[in-house]
Protein backbone atom coordinates (compact mmCIF):
# COMPACT_ATOMS: atom_id res chain seq x y z
CA UNK A 1 0.00 0.00 0.00
CA UNK A 2 2.78 2.53 1.03
CA UNK A 3 4.56 1.66 -2.32
CA UNK A 4 1.34 2.52 -4.48
CA UNK A 5 1.02 5.66 -3.02
CA UNK A 6 4.57 6.61 -3.47
CA UNK A 7 3.99 5.58 -7.16
CA UNK A 8 1.05 7.89 -7.43
CA UNK A 9 2.91 10.56 -6.21
CA UNK A 10 5.68 10.31 -8.46
CA UNK A 11 3.47 9.93 -11.35
CA UNK A 12 1.41 13.37 -10.19
CA UNK A 13 4.52 15.06 -9.41
CA UNK A 14 5.75 13.96 -13.27
CA UNK A 15 2.20 15.23 -14.13
CA UNK A 16 2.59 18.93 -12.35
CA UNK A 17 6.09 19.29 -13.92
CA UNK A 18 5.58 18.34 -17.46
CA UNK A 19 2.18 20.27 -17.95
CA UNK A 20 4.26 23.36 -18.00
CA UNK A 21 6.62 22.41 -20.09
CA UNK A 22 3.57 20.82 -22.80
CA UNK A 23 1.75 24.05 -22.21
CA UNK A 24 4.36 26.38 -23.39
CA UNK A 25 6.28 24.74 -25.65
CA UNK A 26 4.79 21.85 -27.02
CA UNK A 27 1.05 23.66 -27.30
CA UNK A 28 0.77 23.67 -31.29
CA UNK A 29 -0.87 21.47 -32.34
CA UNK A 30 0.71 18.43 -35.05
CA UNK A 31 -0.24 19.36 -39.13
CA UNK A 32 -0.67 16.73 -41.34
CA UNK A 33 1.95 17.48 -44.59
CA UNK A 34 -0.87 15.71 -46.75
CA UNK A 35 -3.14 17.71 -48.59
CA UNK A 36 -6.83 16.40 -49.15
CA UNK A 37 -10.53 15.48 -47.58
CA UNK A 38 -10.43 17.07 -44.11
CA UNK A 39 -11.79 19.89 -41.78
CA UNK A 40 -9.38 21.99 -41.70
CA UNK A 41 -8.68 24.72 -44.76
CA UNK A 42 -5.31 25.10 -46.24
CA UNK A 43 -5.58 27.15 -49.61
CA UNK A 44 -6.85 27.75 -52.74
CA UNK A 45 -5.07 26.50 -55.84
CA UNK A 46 -6.61 26.67 -59.95
CA UNK A 47 -8.03 24.02 -61.08
CA UNK A 48 -5.94 21.34 -62.68
CA UNK A 49 -8.03 19.09 -65.35
CA UNK A 50 -8.89 15.52 -63.45
CA UNK A 51 -9.77 17.54 -59.96
CA UNK A 52 -13.67 16.84 -58.33
CA UNK A 53 -15.74 19.53 -59.42
CA UNK A 54 -17.40 19.53 -55.89
CA UNK A 55 -13.98 21.12 -54.53
CA UNK A 56 -14.60 24.27 -56.71
CA UNK A 57 -14.13 27.83 -55.00
CA UNK A 58 -16.87 29.54 -56.70
CA UNK A 59 -16.34 32.61 -55.36
CA UNK A 60 -12.46 32.68 -56.23
CA UNK A 61 -13.57 31.36 -59.47
CA UNK A 62 -16.37 34.67 -60.45
CA UNK A 63 -13.72 36.80 -59.30
CA UNK A 64 -10.65 35.35 -60.89
CA UNK A 65 -12.23 34.20 -63.97
CA UNK A 66 -10.78 31.25 -64.08
CA UNK A 67 -11.37 27.87 -61.79
CA UNK A 68 -9.86 27.34 -58.31
CA UNK A 69 -10.38 24.34 -55.88
CA UNK A 70 -9.85 24.46 -51.94
CA UNK A 71 -7.69 22.36 -50.37
CA UNK A 72 -8.05 20.81 -47.09
CA UNK A 73 -5.70 18.96 -44.70
CA UNK A 74 -6.19 15.69 -44.18
CA UNK A 75 -7.33 14.11 -40.92
CA UNK A 76 -4.66 12.32 -39.57
CA UNK A 77 -4.77 10.71 -36.25
CA UNK A 78 -0.82 9.95 -34.89
CA UNK A 79 0.19 7.12 -32.71
CA UNK A 80 3.15 7.82 -30.92
CA UNK A 81 5.33 5.27 -29.30
CA UNK A 82 7.35 5.64 -26.17
CA UNK A 83 10.53 3.35 -26.86
CA UNK A 84 12.62 3.93 -23.27
CA UNK A 85 15.88 1.74 -22.18
CA UNK A 86 15.10 0.17 -18.75
CA UNK A 87 18.91 -1.51 -18.76
CA UNK A 88 20.55 -1.18 -15.20
CA UNK A 89 23.02 1.51 -17.05
CA UNK A 90 20.29 4.08 -17.02
CA UNK A 91 19.80 4.10 -13.27
CA UNK A 92 22.90 5.74 -12.78
CA UNK A 93 22.93 10.34 -13.24
CA UNK A 94 24.37 13.12 -10.85
CA UNK A 95 21.71 14.94 -9.98
CA UNK A 96 18.75 12.78 -11.30
CA UNK A 97 19.20 9.21 -12.87
CA UNK A 98 19.14 8.86 -16.56
CA UNK A 99 15.58 6.97 -16.16
CA UNK A 100 13.88 9.83 -14.40
CA UNK A 101 15.04 12.23 -17.10
CA UNK A 102 14.05 9.75 -19.61
CA UNK A 103 10.49 9.75 -17.90
CA UNK A 104 10.02 13.17 -17.25
CA UNK A 105 10.66 13.83 -21.62
CA UNK A 106 8.64 10.99 -22.22
CA UNK A 107 5.70 12.22 -19.84
CA UNK A 108 5.76 15.45 -21.68
CA UNK A 109 5.85 13.95 -24.63
CA UNK A 110 2.06 11.96 -23.60
CA UNK A 111 0.89 14.78 -22.29
CA UNK A 112 1.47 16.87 -25.93
CA UNK A 113 0.05 13.81 -27.34
CA UNK A 114 -2.89 13.66 -25.01
CA UNK A 115 -3.90 17.51 -25.90
CA UNK A 116 -3.86 16.54 -29.06
CA UNK A 117 -5.71 13.28 -28.55
CA UNK A 118 -3.63 10.96 -30.14
CA UNK A 119 -2.76 7.42 -29.13
CA UNK A 120 0.76 6.51 -26.98
CA UNK A 121 2.14 2.89 -26.53
CA UNK A 122 5.10 1.83 -24.26
CA UNK A 123 7.72 -0.09 -25.32
CA UNK A 124 9.78 -0.94 -22.73
CA UNK A 125 13.89 -2.69 -23.79
CA UNK A 126 16.85 -3.88 -22.15
CA UNK A 127 18.39 -6.54 -24.24
CA UNK A 128 15.19 -8.41 -24.69
CA UNK A 129 12.04 -6.33 -25.19
CA UNK A 130 10.90 -6.45 -21.60
CA UNK A 131 6.94 -5.26 -21.65
CA UNK A 132 4.93 -3.71 -24.64
CA UNK A 133 1.66 -1.85 -24.17
CA UNK A 134 -0.59 -1.14 -27.16
CA UNK A 135 -1.13 2.66 -28.43
CA UNK A 136 -4.54 4.12 -26.50
CA UNK A 137 -6.21 7.61 -26.26
CA UNK A 138 -7.18 8.84 -22.85
CA UNK A 139 -5.36 10.43 -19.42
CA UNK A 140 -6.23 7.01 -17.20
CA UNK A 141 -3.61 5.55 -19.72
CA UNK A 142 -1.28 8.08 -20.07
CA UNK A 143 -0.84 8.31 -15.76
CA UNK A 144 -1.03 4.33 -16.38
CA UNK A 145 2.10 4.26 -18.58
CA UNK A 146 3.90 6.93 -16.56
CA UNK A 147 3.49 4.66 -13.45
CA UNK A 148 4.63 1.35 -15.77
CA UNK A 149 7.90 3.26 -16.13
CA UNK A 150 8.52 4.42 -12.91
CA UNK A 151 8.06 1.07 -11.06
CA UNK A 152 8.70 -1.44 -13.95
CA UNK A 153 11.54 -4.11 -13.04
CA UNK A 154 13.47 -4.99 -15.91
CA UNK A 155 14.80 -9.11 -15.88
CA UNK A 156 18.04 -8.77 -18.25
CA UNK A 157 20.82 -5.79 -17.22
CA UNK A 158 22.28 -5.39 -20.48
CA UNK A 159 21.07 -2.91 -23.69
CA UNK A 160 20.63 -3.78 -27.43
CA UNK A 161 18.46 -1.45 -29.57
CA UNK A 162 17.95 -4.28 -32.44
CA UNK A 163 15.44 -6.52 -30.50
CA UNK A 164 13.08 -3.44 -29.72
CA UNK A 165 13.46 -2.30 -33.51
CA UNK A 166 12.28 -5.74 -34.63
CA UNK A 167 9.84 -6.34 -32.99
CA UNK A 168 8.17 -2.55 -33.21
CA UNK A 169 8.61 -2.80 -37.15
CA UNK A 170 6.55 -6.21 -36.77
CA UNK A 171 4.17 -5.02 -34.55
CA UNK A 172 3.29 -1.28 -36.04
CA UNK A 173 1.96 -1.83 -39.32
CA UNK A 174 0.96 1.87 -40.68
CA UNK A 175 3.11 4.99 -39.61
CA UNK A 176 3.74 6.11 -36.30
CA UNK A 177 5.80 8.56 -34.55
CA UNK A 178 8.73 7.00 -32.78
CA UNK A 179 10.29 8.70 -29.47
CA UNK A 180 13.45 6.39 -28.29
CA UNK A 181 15.12 7.68 -24.93
CA UNK A 182 18.30 5.42 -24.61
CA UNK A 183 19.75 8.18 -22.64
CA UNK A 184 23.83 8.26 -22.81
CA UNK A 185 26.27 9.42 -20.51
CA UNK A 186 29.26 10.99 -21.76
CA UNK A 187 32.48 11.29 -19.42
CA UNK A 188 35.54 12.56 -20.03
CA UNK A 189 38.34 10.55 -20.61
CA UNK A 190 41.63 11.39 -19.10
CA UNK A 191 45.30 10.33 -19.75
CA UNK A 192 48.10 10.41 -17.51
CA UNK A 193 51.25 11.28 -18.73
Amino acid sequence: MHRTKEILKKVKKIEIKTKHLVDGLLQGAYHSVFKGQGIEFSEVREYVPGDDIRSIDWNVTARMNSPFVKEFIEERDLTVFIVLDVSASNEFGSEKSKKEAAIELSASLMFAALRNNDRVGLCLFTSEVEKYIVPRKGRFHILKLIREMIEFSPEHKTTSLIPALVFLSNVVKKGALFSLFQIFLLKKISRNS
